[in-house]
């Protein structure tokens, strides 16, 4: 815990839950900021893993699904960590330095990924990991005045760059590593500050113009835009085709663990169900059957309830329909929709 760093978000007017500003009191306030002009939120409860050596970039392309071995210093991709028979157990953004991959994992599932690593690390493999939650915050800006904000602590305006580069910036006078991309749909950047400098960054950002957004109303919005999450959509249950996360798969890599079962699916278009988003009438329980009729068809994984009324995620099989099926969700009744953070597709190989 941040000490000097809580002391300000609570003169901000945070509400804490173990230690992570949950809410701010103010979130019309954010959501209309997020609209027209930006806000921030706290993430660094998620996990941040090192990842350095000689073969680093090797180790990483055998270990998850996107391709590392084509990557340079400030470029990133979105990866999926997978078991031998391709169930998600992370979604997770990697920063390529010059002498370390940087992954930005979910919240609880640092010690759980460096576990998993350790079982598949040879001796004879030049890869150290380590974890580094503790040496750095992380803050994601969002809404449209995101780059105004950094253009006007660090004098210079961020390139429209591709989703998701960084690089090292200095905000007056701390350094700290700029990336494109929120970790939702919306627009904005995340930033990596050492920790020793987080409450002096999270003032700065906050005396510009950026609105304090607790972890509340980002959850609230990953589930309105769809990004699927660790013990609710992530799990043994499910595979990242099925998960919607076709953008972070790479089909023209070589072998890599789970690569056999999401080639196979992909090539004989056998993904048996899909996530979507769904508009409800009402709070429905998690876990509760998707029917159509008597039909079931899945399975509520997320449901939240805002402004704009009762959302949640699920599971549908594929035969059963996609955006437009009107559904029940145990006595609550829905419709399928889209959502942006997801993509449904086969890849011809």
């Amino acid at each position: 815990m941040n000490q000097e760093l809580q002391n300000i978000q609570t003169s901000n007017g945070a509400n804490f839950q173990d230690s992570i500003p949950v809410s701010f009191g103010n979130d019309t306030q954010v959501i209309e900021a997020i609209k027209q002009g930006v806000a921030v939120c706290d993430r660094s409860h998620w996990g941040l893993i090192q990842i350095s050596d000689d073969d680093r970039l090797r180790f990483l392309h055998n270990q998850s699904t996107n391709n590392f071995n084509i990557l340079k210093p400030g470029e990133s991709c979105e990866t999926v960590f997978v078991t031998p028979t391709a169930r998600t157990i992370d979604l997770a953004t990697a920063y390529v330095t010059e002498n370390a991959v940087l992954l930005l994992v979910s919240p609880n599932r640092c010690q759980q990924l460096i576990e998993w690593f350790d079982r598949y690390l040879f001796p004879m493999d030049r890869v150290a990991v380590k974890d580094i939650s503790r040496e750095y915050a992380i803050f994601s800006l969002m809404g449209p005045e995101s780059k105004n904000s950094i253009a006007k602590l660090s004098g210079i305006t961020p390139p429209d760059a591709p989703h998701p580069s960084h690089q090292l910036i200095s905000l007056k006078d701390v350094e700290v590593r700029f990336s494109v991309g929120s970790g939702l749909a919306t627009e904005g950047y995340t930033l990596i500050v050492p920790v020793n400098n987080a409450a002096k960054v999270w003032q700065m950002l906050t005396e510009t113009g950026a609105v304090p957004m607790g972890d509340r109303l980002w959850q609230q919005l990953r589930i309105y835009e769809g990004r699927p999450a660790p013990d609710y959509e992530l799990t043994d249950d499910y595979n990242p085709l099925e998960a919607g996360l076709w953008n972070t798969i790479s089909f023209e890599k070589g072998c890599y663990i789970g690569q056999e079962t999401i080639a196979r699916l992909n090539t004989y278009k056998g993904v048996k169900q899909r996530l979507w988003g769904v508009r409800l009438n009402g709070m429905a329980e998690l876990g509760n059957v998707v029917k159509v009729g008597d039909e079931k068809v899945g399975k509520l994984t997320s449901c939240t309830e805002s402004n704009g009324g009762y959302f949640g995620l699920v599971y549908i099989r594929t035969k059963a329909g996609g955006a437009g099926l009107k559904v029940q969700v145990g006595d609550v009744e829905g419709e399928v929709v889209e959502v942006p953070f997801l993509t449904h597709q086969y890849f011809e190989s």
